[in-house]
């Protein structure tokens, strides 16, 4: 590290600085990894996206750092072109749909905390659990469509194959995911 070429104790402002450093370079790394990540295509992403202006909406409160972004199922696409991710926890509970506008606040510790901003209109469907088994990526089948649906939000429902489940989509535009508003099981 750093502090022991130089022989003394860091102050908190060079600490923050090194884990804002790592944590740049860990979000390099997720987005060279990210297959999806230079995939984001038409519908609720796009329009949302437009709405954010293709500007860098960060800004510096002190090292608090702020910025705006789009859901893209999983992860928020950053004004700044940066994939940040999103807790799955959080995008369960909050029922966060494809093109939703959030907001990230990283605060001076380095703790990421999200806030829905901006929800983009919803479509409520009814269809089927699906479970890929050599994935375990859970999907909702209906009118001839599949989703992809967010393990926790599944487990959390202790949904099953099979189950009734009650998701939101844009209403506007195509999605390749969707929140579970429910899970009705048999």
């Amino acid at each position: 590290m750093f502090w022991k070429k130089t022989k003394k104790e860091p102050s908190k402002e060079e600490l923050i600085q090194v884990i804002n450093d790592l944590q740049k370079q860990v979000d390099r790394l997720k987005l060279s990894l990210s297959k999806d990540s230079q995939e984001i295509t038409g519908g609720a992403l796009d329009k949302s996206k437009k709405e954010l202006g293709e500007k860098e909406e960060a800004e510096k409160n002190g090292v608090e750092k702020i910025t705006e972004g789009v859901f893209n199922g999983q992860n928020m696409i950053g004004a700044d072109g940066k994939e940040y991710e999103v807790p799955a926890n959080y995008a369960s509970k909050s029922k966060l749909v494809e093109g939703d506008i959030l907001k990230l606040t990283v605060t001076p510790t380095g703790a990421f905390i999200f806030k829905q901003i901006k929800p983009i209109e919803r479509q409520r469907i009814v269809g089927e659990l699906e479970l890929d088994d050599q994935s375990k990526q859970y999907y909702a089948k209906a009118e001839g469509k599949k989703w992809q649906l967010l393990t926790a939000s599944v487990t959390y429902f202790k949904g099953e194959p099979g189950d009734e489940v009650v998701f939101l989509i844009p209403a506007e535009g195509g999605s390749r995911w969707a929140a579970v508003e429910n899970i009705i099981n048999k």
